[in-house]
């Protein structure tokens, strides 16, 4: 099937029915365009999912507009990011990453620049619940691959840790050391990692027939949600003797609010991070696979690029339980 062409200027000035030149002072924000003309030229981009060329924009300027970080260990603190940078240097590709800081905006302006600059292909570690307007690099044959979660609203290669299998074998980890109230504390459930965890671990209590009702707890991960959940499943009539935390951002809170406390509840946390072995007790953890996680993204991205009409696929790679103390006390209570 042949690939769509990337629309140009060119097609957007006769949608509009400007001059060339009009297009491009509206793209390059020239205020001295009448309100109409932009108006006009802004609906024809929107319409024709038109990205501007930040090449040719970069040459006229003198600026790239892209910065150099050339720092000791960024991928200690995003380990996929460390592995997808490693395999793209193996395949002759260097990557050049930015923050989206979990804002849907934000991601969109990013995403939306890259597309602008006509890279070899976008790794995505998805926020937003829609990527519709990713379609026309899609249709250009811009090979695109999502991580960690699926992208929204199109169809894309995708690498997704086994997020059930996770927490089942979390709690019942927890239950073979004694543990019959066991709570879960994760992130907002409008987050597919959120969603699979929190269900998967509904899904568990469910097939124990024990009761729910008060022990899962979804939500932002702010410290004033994470201190009410804690306060709702340790001081209730019935408390909880045991622990799942959905992701380590949840973890850090929930041990940051807990204090030395922290020393008298089975804790297992979703996600490894430096320093969770020398904790007192050492924290046990369900561990993703970061590096086959980036590995494979990579290896998606190179086979898309080869092959556009290939079926799409989506990669669950395996977790691992890492035993170190915190799971594995008996009840006290």
């Amino acid at each position: 099937m042949a690939r769509r062409k990337r629309p140009t200027m060119n097609d957007v000035a006769q949608h509009a029915g400007v001059a060339l030149r009009t297009v491009s002072r509206v793209v390059n924000e020239d205020p001295t365009v009448g309100a109409e003309f932009v108006n006009r030229v802004r609906a024809a981009i929107s319409v024709l999912g038109y990205t501007p060329d930040e090449r040719a924009r970069q040459l006229r300027g003198g600026r790239s507009g892209l910065i150099g970080a050339a720092v000791r260990n960024l991928s200690a603190g995003h380990p996929v990011l460390g592995s997808l940078d490693a395999a793209a240097r193996a395949h002759g590709f260097t990557v050049h990453a930015t923050a989206t800081a979990d804002e849907v905006d934000r991601e969109r302006e990013v995403v939306i620049s890259m597309c602008g600059r006509h890279l070899d292909g976008i790794v995505l570690e998805p926020v937003g619940d829609n990527h519709q307007y990713l379609g026309p690099e899609l249709d250009a044959g811009t090979p695109i691959v999502a991580f960690d979660r699926p992208a929204g609203g199109i169809t894309v290669d995708t690498v997704v840790s086994d997020n059930a299998a996770g927490i089942g074998t979390a709690f019942r980890h927890l239950r073979a050391h004694g543990h019959r109230r066991i709570a879960y504390i994760g992130d907002q459930e409008r987050i597919f990692t959120g969603h699979e965890r929190a269900a998967a671990f509904r899904a568990c209590m469910a097939a124990t027939g024990d009761p729910v009702a008060g022990l899962t707890h979804p939500g932002a991960v702010e410290p004033a949600r994470i201190a009410a959940a804690l306060d709702a499943v340790l001081h209730g009539p019935d408390p909880a003797t045991a622990l799942i935390t959905g992701n380590a951002s949840t973890t850090f809170e929930v041990l940051r609010r807990l204090g030395p406390a922290a020393a008298t509840l089975a804790i297992v946390g979703f996600d490894d991070f430096p320093l969770a072995d020398l904790l007192r007790p050492a924290l046990t953890v369900i561990a993703q696979d970061s590096e086959t996680i980036g590995r494979t993204a990579i290896d998606l991205l190179r086979h898309r690029a080869a092959d556009h009409a290939r079926p799409v696929q989506t990669v669950t790679v395996g977790v691992e339980l890492v035993v170190r103390g915190s799971g594995e006390r008996s009840p006290t209570r």
